[in-house]
């Protein structure tokens, strides 16, 4: 009796581990990074006025219209000053698959726009970033 209850024992757990496996196997998955394009239409912009940052993200030459970015950070790691950031504040989107950001960088030279971003389909955050020279 004692070892046809360890044999049960076992071969319910062999099932439970192996159904686990399976079902994480089927589960939604981490985006695919490097499927996402982040451009910019303005890699180049001035130290005067309020300058902004036109973003795309495209996935297969298709642009994302319906994004909620919810992550921003910008700052000079370019020129190996990532501690240094400056604001960042997003204006909306301009026209579809297109989305603007004011920034104010603190002076000239590559900045670094990051943003993290939600997009339909996908389980996790999209991530990416954009490189403007400030003049």
């Amino acid at each position: 009796m004692h070892l046809f209850s360890t044999i049960r024992h076992v071969a319910v757990a062999f099932v439970a581990a192996f159904s686990l496996g399976a079902l994480s196997a089927c589960g939604p998955s981490s985006p695919d990074q490097s499927a996402y394009i982040f451009s910019t239409s303005t890699p180049d912009i001035s130290m005067d006025g309020a300058p902004n940052v036109d973003v795309r993200i495209m996935r297969d030459g298709v642009q994302i219209a319906d994004a909620v970015i919810f992550e921003t950070r910008f700052d000079m790691e370019p020129e190996g000053m990532e501690a240094m950031t400056a604001t960042v504040t997003a204006q909306g989107s301009p026209d579809p698959g297109t989305y603007r950001f004011a920034v104010k960088p603190t002076m000239a030279g590559r900045w670094r726009l990051s943003l993290g971003a939600k997009i339909q389909g996908e389980a996790d955050t999209v991530r990416g970033s954009v490189i403007v020279m400030a003049r």
